[in-house]
């Protein structure tokens, strides 16, 4: 994962220089604006058609009744369900510590668009999920209705079995060529951090940065909260497993992705450590850990949940409680299908605020400390795949017994 590693390096690189080149040369930076605008529409270019070709072979991978049962049933309800606790856990500790507030890029003058929206009620939210032409939700880049197209094919393909297959591989082609682009754009990202965050630091001076500082407790502190809380009361209750001893046995692998910030990196740590320390079936963990690193992102929906808040306080939004259900929802249905995609998280980010119509100018910030956040949730990641794999295994009394010969 050394693409990875450079890419983060590159965006706190970036990061110091926009700090730089907007303290020297203050409201004059505001030349290199385009150089962020350019990043922006790139992002935004690839949200359609990544969510429609992602989630679509991600639902058909994860629910092929074929390679599923009943361990794979139980692991994916495990999976999202957790996923759904973290970003609401992300949530509660953002709106506790609110991060963005203190300074507001509404004081200028300049409240996006979003702003003005008018609330809509849950009734009519809803149906607007469902797209009267699926196609006009593609042009028109409605995340919601795009994910139920997705989410409606991903089902279907799999209810038609092989016949679907033709299909299947068409969007597994289209994925990749979606990766491919993704990881082209995101080269760009230390670029568009400066054109992004340097005529703002222009503008409002350093202060703009000191709320940083909260938003990297509130993701360390909900991932610890979630981890001894939540993966704690799991394994307990399923496993009958003394939580102690499970953070004990799973720490050689949280402590590599720590480091690493790779799920799949640390898989084969983590595979040794459930099977050796916490006496989970190789049968069981070498089917629930790898499919954990592809989508359970427990660490990357709290860093969503405070995202999300850190920008709206930030731009002096208020957040209402469809906005936050369809963050929540988003998060979930997210996870699912971009966790191969290179920087997953800035792409999960990007889609949620344009569900949500806050202004992607935001992610500047959070991108230039992505490296600092990546690491805990990562870990956070790979903790939550060994409890999910224990509490699997307890679910089938399965725990310490034999492998075969």
């Amino acid at each position: 994962m050394l693409f990875r590693f450079n890419l983060a390096a590159q965006m706190l690189v970036a990061f110091v220089l926009a700090i730089l080149l907007g303290v020297f040369f203050g409201s004059s930076i505001d030349v290199i604006k385009p150089l962020g605008e350019l990043f922006l529409r790139l992002i935004k270019f690839i949200i359609a058609p990544l969510i429609l070709a992602t989630l679509v072979v991600g639902v058909a991978s994860s629910a092929n009744p074929k390679q599923l049962g009943r361990i794979g049933a139980k692991t994916i309800v495990y999976y999202l369900a957790t996923t759904a606790i973290a970003i609401i856990i992300g949530l509660i500790i953002a709106f506790a510590l609110s991060p963005g507030k203190g300074l507001s890029l509404s004081e200028g003058g300049e409240i996006p668009e979003a702003a003005a929206n008018e609330p809509q009620s849950a009734v009519t939210t809803i149906l607007n999920i469902i797209p009267e032409n699926p196609f006009n939700a593609l042009t028109s880049g409605n995340v919601l209705q795009i994910i139920f197209f997705a989410l409606f094919i991903g089902v279907a393909l799999t209810l038609i079995g092989e016949k679907g297959l033709p299909v299947l591989r068409f969007f597994e082609g289209f994925a990749e060529i979606m990766y491919k682009i993704t990881g082209i754009i995101m080269k760009l990202a230390p670029i568009g951090i400066v054109g992004l965050l340097a005529p703002v630091i222009g503008s409002y001076g350093t202060s703009v940065l000191l709320p940083l500082l909260k938003v990297i407790l509130a993701v360390y502190l909900a991932c610890l909260l979630h981890a001894f809380i939540v993966y704690s009361l799991t394994v307990k209750t399923f496993a009958k497993m003394n939580p102690f001893n499970f953070f004990k046995g799973i720490a050689p692998a949280a402590f590599v992705a720590f480091s690493t910030a790779s799920s799949s990196g640390t898989l084969p740590v983590t595979i040794k450590n459930t099977n050796e320390n916490l006496k989970v079936p190789n049968r069981i963990s070498s089917f629930v850990l790898p499919l954990g690193a592809t989508i359970n992102m427990d660490g990357t929906a709290i860093y969503q949940g405070v995202a999300v808040v850190f920008i709206a306080q930030f731009y002096g939004l208020e957040l209402s409680f469809i906005q936050l259900l369809t963050v929540v929802l988003m998060t979930i249905l997210a996870s699912i299908g971009t966790a191969g995609v290179p920087g997953a998280g800035m792409v999960m980010l990007a889609m949620v605020l344009t569900s949500v119509n806050m202004p992607l100018e935001g992610i500047a910030l959070i991108a230039g400390i992505d490296r600092i956040l990546d690491m805990m949730r990562t870990s956070l990641n790979v903790v939550g795949d060994a409890s999910a794999a224990v509490v699997v295994a307890g679910s089938e009394k399965a725990l310490g017994e034999k492998e075969a010969a």
